[in-house]
């Protein structure tokens, strides 16, 4: 089984990176110089504001180490491909989700091996056996880089391949979403069942302060509506395979357990996501059903 694993999670990922490149192209790393403001917004929400509030909760709620480091670990992770469409469904900004995409994905590969080590040795100490070693950074950045590009390359120089792959792919996506935390949940059964009422709490509470803060701090600075629900789907609907395939990897951090609070975070913002999503995109549903009133 750990065999088995070790081949098929690196694999899984790759091909999820992989239909994330299919969907961008240079000219969306290019826009964020139209909304500057908005993006820089977002993306210090991401990875500096929600790490810090995400640590906060754990230590409130005094979280067991190694499930706190898991926890860390997600909140180091870019958007999830289901951002898009919950963004869509809520009358979000798309354009806007697919550039937050493409900036944050580009930055997790800095960011991620940043955020992993240092809430590694907050939880779990200073050993030099404990993180992400330069050898595992390189295989997380190899694994989350190098199917974007080739995803973009695709889509660059055979983009009818590309609109065909797109839908298939996104589908095996959700597939791998589904065994990888399945995975996680049977690869440490007994802790799952033991600290799923510790964990889903604190992991319903995150994905609640995740998608609240994404949605008010650009509404707050004046980022228009439909932006602000775009941040909050990309901010709240982490990429949870990431994290549970570095979790679980062999021959990455090999823990089952660090993998339960990704996992079960996966689960529980595909109820809540789709809900905040309803109400905030209520008033632009109601304005947009509004008959124009006719000229005097």
């Amino acid at each position: 089984m750990p065999v088995v694993i070790a081949v098929f999670l690196p694999i899984a990922l790759g091909i999820v990176m992989l239909g994330l490149g299919l969907s961008l192209t240079v000219a969306d790393f290019v826009r964020v110089g139209r909304r500057p403001k908005a993006v820089i917004v977002v993306l210090i929400c991401q990875f500096l504001v929600l790490p810090l509030v995400c640590l906060g909760l754990l230590t409130v709620f005094g979280t067991e180490p190694v499930l706190a480091a898991g926890m860390m670990l997600l909140m180091a992770t870019p958007g999830g491909t289901a951002a898009n469409l919950l963004s869509h469904l809520a009358g979000g900004d798309v354009a806007f989700n697919i550039t937050l995409t493409a900036i944050a994905s580009a930055l997790s590969v800095a960011a991620f091996p940043i955020i992993a080590n240092l809430s590694l040795r907050h939880f779990l100490g200073g050993g030099p056996e404990v993180g992400l070693g330069f050898d595992k950074v390189l295989q997380v950045t190899a694994v989350l880089l190098i199917p974007v590009a080739i995803g973009m390359t695709i889509r660059r120089w055979r983009p009818s391949f590309a609109a065909r792959m797109r839908r298939p792919v996104k589908i095996a996506s959700a597939v791998i979403l589904v065994i990888v935390v399945a995975l996680a949940l049977i690869g440490d059964r007994g802790e799952a069942f033991t600290h799923l009422g510790e964990i889903g709490a604190v992991a319903l509470l995150m994905g609640v302060v995740n998608l609240t803060i994404g949605y008010l701090v650009p509404r707050l600075l004046r980022v228009g509506p439909r932006q602000a629900i775009s941040a909050a789907m990309e901010i709240g609907v982490h990429n949870a395979t990431v994290a549970v395939t570095v979790a679980l990897s062999p021959a990455m951090l090999n823990s089952p357990r660090m993998a339960l609070g990704p996992g079960i975070y996966a689960l529980e913002i595909l109820i809540i996501a789709p809900v905040f999503a309803y109400l905030v995109g209520r008033p632009l549903r109601r304005a947009a059903a509004e008959p124009v009133a006719a000229d005097a």
